[in-house]
């Protein structure tokens, strides 16, 4: 008789999941639904440190050093590295809230303000919360159902609440918040290090080339001519926006402020409220920032979910007994036995005269 086995599909959390990410590797990979300049960026290292390598470095490492090309590759890798871990991880995306919890805090609201007056705006859903002997506003998020923790924000282009929300970065195709931002932050800074790296070598080499067979002859010299010229370009327009935004990222950490904040001049106002999570001291603002302690995705990604939730049903008992049932008729033998003992039987008791 054989006996048929049902493999169940799994449904994973991340399948699941509200917001507008897009997942890869079975959620090990998460992303935003934008990812075209993410590519761009992907192109413009690429194809530059390819240039360089080819054509630059393989003369500078015969002139000068053969420690050119070794760092410029270091530099690269690292760069690569804190690029794609800054995309492909959680931010630090907060899950919203199950409908028994969003249904719960809808009447903790009613009770705290009272009913609204027909006509009336209603007040806003605001906590107060206390750090550091400073009040920071908690505010409810209408999509989450959730009031929002401390410096977090909900991103529009994702559609989820992020905490300590920073920005949310096309050129990385992903928000940048709690879980990344260091991430993001090394990516910037060893990016810059590598196109001033890139664009003084660069430099070098042509200066190199027009000592032997001049300026324009180093100009007009094949197959040499366009690429150091496009890695040139490349570099010198990229250049200032990639090392202002890391010295402006850098100010922040100093701070430990975000670029959310920052914008929305949260310490900076009419209040002239101090920052209360500022330790006034620049090296324990950088420790906090950039080596602190890194905190667990929440979403539970990989998670499988039940049946219920996952949109199955559990078979019923009648359907699971008629599928390992066989499909033809089997005729079943007669098992019936007989059984002796071979004790003799007991005899009868005898009566005692007892009425």
């Amino acid at each position: 008789m054989s006996v048929m086995v049902v493999r169940k599909k799994v449904t994973r959390k991340w399948e699941k999941l509200p917001g507008r990410n897009t997942f890869c590797c079975d959620g090990r990979v998460m992303m935003a639904r934008q990812k075209g300049i993410f590519y761009l960026t992907l192109f413009l290292i690429l194809g530059t440190c390819t240039l360089f390598f080819a054509f630059e470095c393989r003369y500078l490492a015969v002139q000068l050093s053969p420690a050119i090309p070794v760092f410029a590759a270091m530099l690269f890798l690292f760069s690569m590295a804190t690029l794609l871990r800054t995309s492909f991880s959680d931010p630090g995306v907060i899950p919203r809230a199950l409908p028994d919890e969003a249904a719960f805090i809808e009447m903790e609201i009613e009770a705290t303000n009272g009913a609204v007056p027909q006509g009336q705006r209603p007040p806003p859903r605001i906590k107060n919360f206390q750090i550091n002997n400073q009040i920071v506003k908690l505010k409810y998020c209408y999509t989450c159902k959730i009031f929002r923790p401390p410096r977090a924000s909900h991103c529009s282009i994702c559609d989820n609440c992020v905490e300590r929300f920073d920005h949310h970065c096309p050129w990385v195709g992903n928000c940048v918040g709690k879980r990344n931002y260091r991430y993001f932050y090394l990516f910037i800074l060893s990016l810059s290090l590598l196109t001033i790296y890139v664009f003084a070598f660069n430099i070098v080499y042509v200066a190199l080339k027009s000592l032997k067979i001049g300026f324009l002859e180093t100009l007009k010299e094949t197959p040499g001519t366009y690429p150091p010229l496009a890695v040139f370009l490349i570099c010198f327009f990229t250049l200032w926006s990639v090392v202002g935004l890391t010295g402006f990222h850098t100010f922040l950490v100093a701070l430990n402020q975000t670029t959310n904040e920052d914008i929305k001049g949260s310490w900076t106002g009419k209040n002239r409220v101090q920052n209360p999570y500022s330790h006034g001291n620049i090296v324990k603002n950088c420790c906090e920032v950039l080596c602190g302690p890194l905190p667990p995705s929440v979403l539970d990604r990989r998670g499988i979910l039940p049946l219920e939730e996952s949109g199955s049903r559990p078979p019923s008992t009648q359907e699971t007994s008629s599928s390992l049932l066989p499909q033809s008729p089997v005729s079943v033998p007669d098992l019936r036995l007989t059984v002796t003992f071979p004790f003799p039987p007991i005899p009868p008791v005898p009566s005692l005269g007892y009425h």
